[in-house]
């Protein structure tokens, strides 16, 4: 009787490391394939003022502007 509940308990605690195991790896990257260099532009209307498609220049100012707003340290005023 003690050895089934022995033998019970290590296939309880078996069974819960092992499905660790089937856990997905998770990387940093991106999800999808698409080899368009981001500042091409989407396919929508959805763009901010200011920016033109495929300019570099004008997607790196849009990045930092958006980056300057998330600073809290910058949107404070004293």
């Amino acid at each position: 009787m003690a050895r089934a509940s022995i033998r019970c308990t290590a296939l309880a605690t078996a069974a819960l490391l092992l499905t660790a195991c089937g856990e997905k790896p998770q990387h940093a990257g991106t999800s999808h394939g698409n080899s368009t260099p981001a500042w091409n532009g989407p396919q929508t209307g959805f763009s901010a003022p200011g920016w033109k498609a495929g300019d570099q220049a004008s997607w790196d100012e849009q990045i930092k502007q958006r980056n300057r707003g998330q600073n809290e340290y910058l949107r404070l005023t004293p």
